[in-house]
């Protein structure tokens, strides 16, 4: 039965695997994988998130939050750069959860250079993004949220930022078939947006006024999710989990990613993962302990020619 089980997943998210488009969109720093449990097992989180840290992979995941649930992570990602997460959730009524996810990337400093070389100056690139989550049980098997984002970009460099508003919507709801979950996102769809800020300031030299240059729109990076999970073996505390997910973002080709997890007795947690179709990321792996209803997790990730990442988190439910 477990085999059977696997095969139909794979089975059924096999047919999204093929074709894709590359193109160009902004914040592409916000949709990096975070959260410790999601990297461990490559960023399938669709389907499978259940508590306050997915809700970027899908915003429905907060209606798993039992009462309340803190979350905070560290990341060391590739070239220097940094990112940390810290997350609150909670159960308001019996069928409303409500949450607040903050994420916030950190370039580290860089050399500067221009069209004539290196400055001997340095700057740094920071991005923001503040998520206000809200999910509905609207029955025993389907749960919907919505997530209202604000994303902000910075660089010291030249005195520029930009920001803008987006929205994201999922769905998780248990199929009653062979006890699969399906789950669903629509994220980052919103206004286009374009830098603003002093460093665009020009002097026209016919005139001697200030002028500011003119830079292009982009549009939001928006992309869909669809995954599967099930439960494909489990005893009392303790139970096999494999997930996968199938990604199709505006600006970048269709590509997927698996994982699985071991759960022993709600205590001691085992993930990996893979990516699927990826130009660089690939295998993951990562573990956790829980107790008292504190967890403590940590999470590794292969990117291949670039490097390994390491993600840790701890999470704290009341």
């Amino acid at each position: 039965m477990m085999i059977k089980k696997i095969l139909l997943i794979i089975t059924l998210c096999s047919f999204v695997f093929s074709g894709g488009k590359v193109g160009t969109s902004i914040f592409r720093w916000a949709e990096v994988e975070t959260g410790t449990r999601a990297v461990g097992m490559a960023g399938s989180q669709v389907a499978s998130g259940n508590n306050i840290s997915a809700i970027p992979y899908n915003p429905a995941s907060l209606g798993f939050v039992e009462k309340s649930q803190i979350f905070v992570s560290k990341a060391s990602y590739l070239a220097g750069i940094s990112h940390n997460t810290i997350a609150y959730g909670t159960k308001v009524s019996p069928s409303d959860f409500v949450g607040v996810h903050l994420y916030y990337l950190d370039s580290g400093s860089m050399a500067e250079s221009d069209e004539d070389g290196l400055t001997g100056q340095t700057f740094k690139f920071t991005g923001l993004a503040l998520r206000v989550a809200y999910a509905k049980q609207m029955t025993d098997r389907l749960k919907l949220g919505g997530n209202i984002k604000f994303l902000r970009e910075t660089t010291t460099s030249a005195d520029l930022s930009m920001s803008s508003i987006g929205f994201d919507i999922g769905s998780n709801f248990d199929t009653g078939i062979y006890g699969m979950v399906l789950g669903m996102c629509i994220s980052s769809f919103g206004p286009e947006g374009r830098y603003i800020g002093d460093g665009l300031d020009i002097v026209d030299e016919d005139s001697g006024e200030d002028n500011q240059k003119e830079t292009q729109y982009f549009p939001m990076p928006l992309t869909f999710r669809v995954g599967l999970k099930n439960d494909v073996w489990e005893k009392n505390a303790s139970r096999l989990t494999i997930s996968m997910d199938a990604i199709n973002p505006l600006d970048y080709e269709l590509y997927g990613m698996m994982g699985m997890e071991f759960v022993w007795n709600d205590l001691v947690f085992v993930r990996s993962g893979m990516h699927l179709g990826h130009d660089t990321a690939g295998f993951t792996f990562g573990g956790g302990v829980s107790w008292n209803n504190i967890a403590l997790d940590f999470a590794y990730a292969d990117y291949a020619i670039l490097e390994s990442t390491w993600q840790a988190g701890l999470s704290f439910k009341f």
